[in-house]
């Protein structure tokens, strides 16, 4: 078995569905698995899966038990020499993933592989990014590097001077299509469940690379990704949740006097967006709710970062004896 495809869901049964025919009507020239994971879905996804896509393997959660711990569900049935971590709200291209695997086959010291990412307009999607830090914190919370986007400095976080044209040696690849080699996983064990949707890219990739394994990028294999389809259902939770992984990161693998500051980092994101958003609520007509709901988001988040950071996440109970 070349590869193991992992699709995790939860109430997106269209999005589902178009990304399981494209992953079957789009991969070629090699041997191939899909399992998907259900996180409790209340819209049909998994009687679609059954009706629709008969050779695929489903795992039911009774429950929504978060993108990291269903991923590493399937990862633990997994029978390929990869594993293929796919969003469900993707569509792959031109044969995209046999791409990805023969790029791997060729770079054996990659632990992950990721390819190059598309909006829905087909303009570019970056999904390539530096771990966290105080300085990149810092950067991000400042909005420099919307200000110097071609700058290696202010950009470096987001790579926004990179044209993604090349192959190269990155830190994070983001999970919406990631590549992972079976030897490497035995090596360095699955995915933190300390985090419950977002932090897994950058923790994942960092251990991989503590280990001596690299983190590649390839810009021939190509796919869409449509991005925040499942999270928009709770907007409010997965925003902190995303920021809140962040700063797991820098709990877990930063130096202790640096957390604080990247609390206050954090909170200073915050501060400086709430405003916007509430001048935003207040010009616009047709989308002022989601607007004044952004800056309520962006206080609380303020708040929680300085006060209460374990405020910021969804699930408490993956924390127990980690943080």
């Amino acid at each position: 078995m070349d590869v193991s495809i992992i699709v995790v869901a939860w109430n997106v049964k269209k999005l589902l569905y178009d990304c399981l025919k494209s992953v079957f009507d789009e991969t070629r020239d090699i041997d191939y698995e899909v399992i998907y994971v259900d996180n409790a879905s209340e819209d049909g996804s998994v009687e679609m899966v059954r009706q629709e896509f008969s050779d695929v393997k489903i795992i039911e959660n009774d429950e929504n038990m978060g993108f990291i711990i269903a991923n590493n569900q399937g990862i633990e049935q997994a029978k390929g020499r990869y594993v293929l971590l796919l969003n469900s709200d993707t569509i792959v291209l031109e044969n995209a993933i046999a791409k990805t695997v023969q790029f791997a086959d060729q770079h054996t010291e990659a632990a992950v592989v990721g390819c190059k990412v598309l909006n829905a307009d087909m303009t570019l999607q970056r999904n390539c990014f530096m771990y966290p830090s105080l300085l990149n914190k810092f950067l991000s919370a400042s909005y420099l590097y919307k200000v110097f986007p071609r700058s290696k400095f202010f950009g470096r976080e987001r790579m926004t001077w990179w044209a993604y044209d090349e192959p190269r040696e990155v830190e994070t690849v983001c999970g919406c299509f990631s590549l992972v080699r079976q030897e490497a996983i035995k090596e360095v064990g699955l995915m933190d469940k300390t985090y419950f949707v977002y932090g897994d890219d950058p923790d994942w990739c960092y251990r991989f690379n503590k280990a001596g394994w690299e983190i590649l990028f390839t810009p021939e294999p190509r796919i869409i990704h449509l991005g925040g389809q499942t999270t928009k259902q709770m907007a409010r939770k997965f925003r902190l949740q995303l920021y809140g992984s962040q700063l797991i990161f820098m709990r877990l693998h930063r130096s202790r006097w640096t957390f604080p500051i990247a609390c206050f980092f954090t909170s200073m994101f915050f501060l400086l967006r709430s405003p916007y958003w509430l001048m935003k609520s207040i010009i616009s007509k047709k989308d002022r709710k989601e607007y004044f709901d952004a800056s309520v988001t962006c206080l609380l988040g303020a708040f929680y970062c300085i006060f209460n950071w374990k405020g910021t996440l969804m699930n408490k109970k993956t924390l127990v004896g980690k943080l």
